[in-house]
Parts: C-alpha cells; sequence; structure tokens
C-alpha cells in the first residue's frame, strides 16, 4: 500500500521564504497543511498564495504552537488521513486505500526537505513509533537553544528513564493512528511537546531518534520561542510537583526523625522501618491533597484517585523501605543520607504515574480551526 506523506507546518508571522520551503516539501512528495496562528493582517496575503498550493487553517488570533498543531492534526484526521480526494474531468473524486504518515515541521526554515523525507519514510516502516528528527548540537547552535534542550534532556531522561538527545525538535513523524491520542495531550503552546514525549513514554510508544542536520539562520532569530515565559510553561508542572515534593519530603523528614528519636528511646524492636511508614502515611496524605488540588488540578473522582493514589503510595513504600534498608543496613550508609538518596530514586516514579496515570486529564476533542480552511490545490 503506498503511504500518503502530509507535513504539517505551524507557522506564525513567517518568513516569505516559506514559500520556497513549501515547494521543496511538495517535491519530496507531501501534502501540506499550514496553520495560521494568528498572524494578523499584515501576512494575510503571504498565507493567500500559501493556499494556492497548500491547506491553510486560520486561527484568529495567537494561540500557540501546541493549539496550532492540534488544529492541523483535528483536520487531518477528519479530512486527510484515511482518504485521498483526487480531480477527476467529471469532478472530485475520494479514493480510499492510501495510509498517511504526518510529519510536523518547524516554519523558520530549520529542517531540510531530505530530512522532512527520511523521517517520514521512518515512519512508514515503523507505524508504532514518533520518529524524531534529532538535531546535531553542536557549538554552532545558538546558545539559548543548546541549554533549553540540555535541562530538557536531563528533566525527561530522570522522570521517564529514557534519553533522548534532543527533545525539543519539531520534525516528528507519526502514523496517522496516533493522531487521536496526540488530541489529547495537554498544551497549548511550546510545552505541548514536552508533553507529547511524557505521554507517550508514559504509553510505551517507541521513541525513535534520527539524525538530522539543522540550519540556523541570523541565529535562530525566526523562533518565536520566548526564553524566559515559554520556558516556564514547559517546566512549570515539574516545577510545581517538586515544590510539593519538597513540602512532603519535609513533613515526612520531620516526622521521621521524630518518630525514631521516640520509638529508639522506648527500646522498640524495627524501629527504623516503623518510623519510615509512619512518616510516609502522614507525608502522603498531604502530598495527595496538594497533587490533586495544586499541582495537577485533577476532576478526577476523589475515590478512584485517592485509590490510585495509595495504591502508588504503598508500591513506593514498599520500593522505599527495602532500598533504605538496603542502604543503610547491608551497606552500612548513614540513616540520614540513605533517606536523602531514597527519596530522589523515587521522584521520578511518583511523578511519572501521578501525571500521567492518577491525574490525567484529556483535553477536548473538539480543535478544529476558528475559521474555514482555505482548500490548497490537492484538496480542491
Amino acid at each position: 500500500m503506498n503511504n500518503r506523506y502530509i507535513a504539517l507546518i505551524p507557522a506564525y508571522e513567517p518568513d516569505k521564504k516559506i514559500k520556497g520551503f513549501i515547494d521543496e516539501i511538495i517535491e519530496k512528495g507531501f501534502d501540506i497543511v499550514v496553520v495560521d496562528d494568528g498572524s494578523g493582517p499584515d501576512f494575510a496575503e503571504l498565507f493567500e498564495e500559501l493556499s494556492r498550493k497548500a491547506t491553510v487553517l486560520t486561527h484568529s488570533e495567537n494561540r500557540g504552537k501546541g493549539a496550532a498543531l492540534k488544529t492541523g492534526l483535528n483536520y487531518i484526521n477528519k479530512y486527510m488521513a484515511y482518504t485521498e480526494s483526487v480531480l477527476t474531468p467529471a469532478g472530485a473524486v475520494t479514493v480510499s486505500g492510501r495510509d498517511a504518515v504526518i510529519v510536523t515541521v518547524d516554519a523558520d526554515g530549520q529542517h531540510l526537505p531530505d530530512d522532512v523525507r527520511r523521517v517520514a519514510e521512518i515512519s512508514a516502516q515503523r507505524r508504532d513509533a514518533l520518529v524524531l528528527g534529532s538535531r546535531a548540537l553542536s557549538e554552532d547552535i545558538p546558545a539559548r537553544s543548546r541549554f533549553g534542550n540540555t535541562v530538557t534532556r536531563q528533566v525527561y531522561s530522570a522522570a521517564t528513564g529514557i534519553h533522548i538527545h534532543d527533545t525539543q525538535t519539531g520534525l516528528r513523524a507519526f502514523h496517522r493512528s496516533l493522531i487521536p491520542r496526540l488530541l489529547k495531550i495537554e498544551g497549548d503552546r511550546y510545552e505541548y511537546e514536552i508533553n507529547m514525549l511524557m505521554q507517550l513514554a508514559s504509553e510505551g510508544v517507541p521513541i525513535i531518534e534520527e539524525r538530522i542536520e539543522t540550519v540556523y539562520e541570523n541565529n535562530n532569530s525566526g523562533s518565536h520561542f520566548r526564553t524566559v515565559r515559554d520556558s516556564f510553561r514547559v517546566y512549570r508542572e515539574i516545577l510545581k510537583f517538586s515544590a510539593s515534593s519538597l513540602a512532603s519530603f519535609a513533613i515526612d523528614y520531620g516526622m521521621y526523625a521524630l518518630l525514631l528519636a521516640l520509638t529508639g528511646a522506648a527500646g522498640i524492636a524495627n524501629n527504623l522501618i516503623i518510623s519510615n511508614i509512619g512518616a510516609r502515611l502522614v507525608s502522603g496524605t498531604a502530598n495527595y491533597i496538594m497533587n490533586k488540588r495544586l499541582v495537577f488540578r485533577s476532576r478526577t473522582g476523589f475515590a478512584r484517585s485517592a485509590a490510585q493514589y495509595f495504591l502508588l503510595a504503598a508500591f513506593i513504600l514498599a520500593g522505599n523501605t527495602i532500598v533504605l534498608s538496603t542502604l543503610a543496613g547491608t551497606l552500612g550508609i548513614n540513616r540520614f543520607a540513605a533517606k536523602l538518596i531514597t527519596e530522589v530514586i523515587f521522584f521520578a516514579i511518583s511523578w511519572t504515574v501521578q501525571k500521567y496515570v492518577i491525574f490525567f486529564r484529556e483535553e477536548s476533542d473538539d480543535t478544529g480551526s476558528e475559521q474555514a480552511p482555505k482548500l490548497g490545490a490537492q484538496e480542491r
């Protein structure tokens, strides 16, 4: 079966060079969907030109890269992913049978057409996977891009246990079957892309990296990434979770020290384990309340989320106790140092399960564009 390759390009105030870039992508065998993310009247003529060769979807105001991607995915899922419209002398005829591979491509000229085609071909062979066009992060890469990718890579690795070289690449290819899952992932701006990696990793979707070349013109001045504000959007939930965990850890550690002193003075056997369990029960209750209401702002039912949370807590408690006993008892590490090491190990496990299982919030599927699309030549 032949594959239909669709390039999805979110665009906000793009350079006119996008016209030549789209021509090159079309030559590589792609149908094009461009989402004008509220660029405004100054760019209306440019998008009108693009609509002659591509499907153009329009946001009346800037909503962010994540929202633009979801608008495009929603359109592709409804009108392009399962069938092909062929123009014949008798009029448009719908022909079924072609399978679709979607490639998200940045509008700022960072991706070479050959690389776009290559990740699409890999995705066609690996329908179960997300394929990333992984940039070589050399010294020539702008400092803000290199720094942001390094931080995100470390955070992602700690949270998922998966090592990805380039977590911020916008060149991503996937089979159409992933679209419904991608539409439910949270985030309207740049945080959507890291949320995608987090969510798919938690669901066991393989993530494949393919090395690509990246072109940075004028030190990547075409990028609309706002270093401070958009970085905060990417990391804020992890930061809130870290603050909640830190507060819970303070409660846990204080209770642990208090119970350890009391049980030790009373000569109670196995006081290390008893103190750890007692401290965990108190801090766990506080952590559940903070995470549900403040961190993930979950609307899931209390009974279900509480049951899942305390099941996770029981698992972590068992693992926490085993690791703590091993470090302090078997290896002879100082009891307080052993406690610190143990908490770091289970932090990533707890965040991932709570974010993507217990307090997971699905977004509405109604992510269509606000205005009717301008159909390009291949869709007319």
